[in-house]
């Protein structure tokens, strides 16, 4: 499988600037992975068969496709893949806001904004529904020559897209190294310190315990809370750091799989390639990275 390299892009986005816009045509994805400090907002059209690969999550795509990304950290790369479109259109928005609490965005108004902002760091996929929302203003972005009012039309699309539901987070939480929340006290004590000491056995009665819950009453609230049963939210969290030490380090699979609490290996691999579609050896050959600066 050839070597795939992750470049950290230096965007044209400079100095005082707040947006890059680039809207064109093309007949294939070419660009490698990557990733970059300033945000980004990614519309492709007439796309279908291109494979997506955002962290250690890879789907193939359809007619449409909108991701946001706000991590500097994650990479992420559109590849040709079965795409046999002669007239693809990708329209990349590259934008450097500040959503610090102390900033305008840190106001009322923008509250569900800034929550889109922060799921975003794990890269966020959109639905048709809020993809049509927002076209004909994606579709015409590129065309205002006032930099005002360019800033201010992107703005509204990214506030229409956070009003929107069933936007999905691609990287799982722990590969994207985003810091673990919930609405809940109790499930996030639990999500903390399953994050904590994922590589040790998990037992239901610890856990629950430690929700101040008896098991039975704890696994109903979990999956009722979550919407995902507790197992299979353990196992996430193993493959996410797995998949992060497959891509970040030379560890042996063997290794990684103990060190992130699989009993045995080949109950690693069975695991791993139910989730991921590709064996671990196989992710991290594709996934094989050389960090170059440009």
């Amino acid at each position: 499988m050839e070597e795939r390299k992750v470049l950290h892009e230096i965007t044209p986005l400079m100095g005082k600037d707040v947006l890059y816009i680039a809207d064109r045509h093309k007949k294939e994805f070419t660009y490698p992975i990557h990733n970059h400090e300033v945000f980004e907002l990614n519309f492709v059209e007439h796309a279908p068969g291109v494979r997506r690969i955002v962290g250690d999550s890879s789907e193939v795509i359809g007619e449409y496709e909108l991701v946001l990304i706000t991590s500097p950290d994650l990479e992420h790369v559109w590849e040709q893949h079965e795409c046999k479109s002669q007239d693809i259109r990708e329209i990349t928005v590259h934008f450097d806001i500040s959503m610090d609490e102390d900033s305008l965005f840190g106001k009322t108004p923008f509250t569900s904004l800034r929550k889109m902002m922060n799921e975003a760091r794990k890269g966020l996929a959109f639905p048709m529904p809020a993809i049509m929302k927002v076209y004909a203003q994606l579709n015409s972005l590129s065309t205002i020559k006032e930099g005002f009012y360019a800033v201010m039309q992107f703005l509204t699309i990214l506030y229409e897209l956070s009003k929107c539901d069933g936007a999905r987070t691609l990287a799982s939480t722990s590969y994207a190294k985003v810091a673990v929340e919930d609405d809940s006290r109790r499930i996030l004590k639990v999500k903390n310190y399953i994050s904590t000491n994922f590589m040790d056995e998990m037992r239901l009665a610890t856990l629950a315990d430690i929700a101040g819950m008896s098991p039975s009453a704890f696994s109903r609230f979990f999956k009722l809370h979550t919407g995902r049963n507790l197992t299979d939210y353990i196992i996430d969290i193993r493959l996410g750091y797995a998949t992060r030490m497959l891509v970040d380090t030379s560890r042996s699979i063997s290794e990684i799989s103990f060190n992130c609490g699989f009993n045995n290996l080949s109950n690693f691999n069975r695991i791993f390639k139910k989730k991921k579609g590709c064996s671990p050896s196989e992710f991290r050959e594709s996934y094989h990275k050389t960090k170059v600066l440009i």
